[in-house]
């Protein structure tokens, strides 16, 4: 296997360009990500069917990494019951070395084949679960132990790498792949590689949330109003859906305390 995410970069004498030339450098590879996720669209579409299609059957989204891989996943996961006002353990990140690697590199943490699978067994999981493994090199034994042990007992799996024909790819069930090459620094996957699986991810699970019904026309109808911007975006998507005033919006949302159940009042005494 090649691992390109390795190769040597394709700039040279990094200490000697000026800071203009290193951040249009490092811009002009990042320009590349997006068409490399591009040709993994039709592995994406694959992997989340069959989220949403366990999801809707009461299943649960974990992501299993570790470094950036790992973290990436968790803040996806995190990000999901604001946005869709979704469960916090409908969608599950697990970083290897547990959740104080996400702030501070745990030695060979992801060197663990056995771990992954005894953090997922924390959650009770089952088979209407997918356990989606996030590994930039493909070759995480972490994940891969991980996904194996998935695969055995009965549950859909799936991964985002970024090189082709890696372990990882091997033994998910639904691989994607999205090849960014080498690093402006070489090595450094937190840079491309760690972009193209955000993109992924944000893909995946926005797909999954819309299949699953937590979004009307554009807007998120069942965010979580945390805070005072979240709050005013409410009121704003209740007047456009009904056409009330923006003291009556408010007044409606103060009552349901959410969107959805604001517009739909609305509908219902129309």
């Amino acid at each position: 296997m090649e691992i390109t995410t390795e190769k040597d970069s394709n700039y040279n004498n990094l200490e000697k360009m000026s800071v203009k030339e290193i951040l249009v450098n490092i811009n002009n590879e990042d320009k590349t990500v997006p068409y490399a996720v591009e040709k993994a669209i039709p592995q994406l579409e694959k992997l989340a069917t069959v989220v949403a299609e366990k999801m809707k059957a009461g299943g649960r989204l974990f992501y299993i990494g570790a470094g950036t891989s790992g973290r990436l996943g968790v803040v996806d996961a995190s990000e999901c019951p604001p946005t869709f006002g979704v469960p916090f353990d409908w969608v599950v990140g697990i970083i290897a070395g547990g959740d104080s690697a996400i702030r501070k590199a745990v030695e060979f943490a992801e060197d663990d084949a056995e771990q992954a699978w005894k953090d997922l067994q924390e959650y009770q999981i089952d088979e209407n679960d997918v356990v989606v493994g996030l590994a930039a090199s493909g070759t995480t034994p972490y994940v891969i132990g991980g996904l194996k042990k998935a695969n055995e007992m009965g549950l859909a799996t799936g991964c985002i790498v970024c090189n082709s024909g890696s372990p990882v790819a091997a033994v998910a069930q639904y691989p994607v792949e999205v090849v960014v090459g080498p690093e402006f620094v070489t090595g450094s996957t937190r840079m491309k590689a760690g972009t193209a699986q955000k993109l992924a991810l944000n893909m995946l699970s926005t797909t999954v949330m819309i299949q699953l019904g937590r979004i009307k026309g554009n807007k998120m109808f069942d965010m979580q109003l945390t805070n005072h911007k979240l709050y005013k975006r409410g009121v704003r998507i209740i007047m456009a859906e009904t056409g009330k005033d923006e003291a009556t919006a408010t007044a409606l949302l103060e009552k349901y305390g959410n969107v959805r159940e604001a517009v739909a009042s609305v509908t219902v005494a129309s």
